[in-house]
């Protein structure tokens, strides 16, 4: 039987149109809160084989505990083969969105909004953009995302 890691390492590289677009829309989704001045809480959307979407939000923890448990849904999703309730089948793909800090090359922290995502069959990665003005509507700023490494797959 093979390893986690051999199925881990047989996985394709690059990221599918479906997964770039889900996680463009999380992306703009968390921007558009952050400009209006919101609270932008660990957001996790999940598309199952049929193209459903189904979006959690996770918040009344520390972050740590709220991105856990985030991951704990997919892998939840992925064994239980979707949810019911939000009327989501297989679980496909995935992406969570938090906000977070980025070191610069000086030690400086930026505001930044963290993106993990990943895609059955494909590796996992995770990027960030900085970002300035949040609640100042449209003088609201934000860089294109950056990578950040891959992560562990949860599907």
């Amino acid at each position: 039987m093979p390893s986690r890691e051999h199925k881990v390492n047989k996985r394709r590289d690059g990221v599918s149109p479906e997964l770039d677009e889900l996680s463009s829309a999380l992306m703009g989704d968390a921007f558009d809160v952050l400009a209006e001045g919101g609270t932008l809480n660990v957001v996790l959307a999940v598309e199952d084989d049929k193209g459903m979407v189904a979006s959690y939000e996770f918040s009344d923890d520390g972050p740590e505990e709220l991105l856990e448990e985030a991951r704990k849904r997919v892998l939840t999703l992925a064994r239980h083969a979707g949810d019911v309730e939000q009327n989501l089948g297989m679980p496909v793909r995935y992406a969570l969105v938090y906000e977070g800090a980025v070191a610069d090359e000086h030690g400086a922290y930026n505001d930044a909004v963290l993106l993990e995502f990943g895609e059955r069959n494909y590796r996992s990665y995770s990027a960030f953009s900085l970002v300035e003005g949040k609640g100042k509507g449209d003088a609201f700023t934000w860089t294109d995302p950056a990578p950040a490494g891959e992560l562990e797959p949860l599907l």
